[in-house]
Formats: structure tokens, sequence, C-alpha cells
């Protein structure tokens, strides 16, 4: 398994982890000038969620393979977090800013999975 599938496999075991809601993964490496290979989309059902969600990502992939992000935003209001692993980006939302920003509708024509809520 190449480097962004298991750093991708490893981001939605922090998302299950704290139940987060609604998991996609938004594959981009056919698009041309992406930003990254990878987007993770999800969403809790609070801020205080988000936060949990956001540090068990941070945890699980620390410990399982030893990277951290290159930056985190949003923590303080914990409406939207992103989460910059360089080849995978990940997008914690509150529900509310998640049904209003419809990232995955900008994607719609690349690889979109959606990973079944595991509770």
């Amino acid at each position: 398994m190449n480097q962004e599938k298991l750093l991708l496999e490893t981001i939605v075991k922090g998302l299950q982890e704290k139940k987060g809601h609604d998991i996609v993964t938004v594959d981009l490496n056919e698009l041309s000038g992406s930003i990254c290979q990878y987007m993770v989309i999800c969403h809790g059902n609070n801020p205080n969620q988000v936060t949990a969600l956001t540090d068990s990502v941070w945890e699980t992939v620390n410990k399982e393979l030893k990277e951290k992000p290159a930056s985190v935003h949003g923590l303080p209001n914990a409406q939207w977090v992103g989460m910059d692993y360089g080849t995978i980006i990940v997008h914690v939302f509150t529900p509310e800013l998640r049904a209003f920003y419809r990232l995955e509708s900008l994607w719609e024509d690349t690889k979109i999975t959606r990973i079944p809520d595991i509770y």
C-alpha cells in the first residue's frame, strides 16, 4: 500500500474513533493543478465533537505513522477545522457549516467515496 493510501486510511480511522459523521474521501489525483491528492470531509455534532475529531486524527496519525499535520486552522471556534497533511487535507465541520459550504459538490466529477458511519 502506498504512503498516501495508508495516511488516508489512518485519518479515516481517527475520525471513526470519535464517531465522525458522513465521512467522505475525494480523490483529486486526476485533476491537474490540484493542491493535494485527497480531501477528507466529515462533520461532528457540535464544536466539542469537531475538536475531539481533530484531536483523534492528530493522535492516530502521529501514533501509527509518526506524522503531524503541516498546519491546523480553525480550532479556536471549532466550526470548520482544516488539517493539512500535504498530500491530504482534512476538513471537519459542524453540520450547519458543512451544509452551507458543500465542499463535496465542488468536485462532483472526481471519485468520491462515502464511508459508512460505524455506530
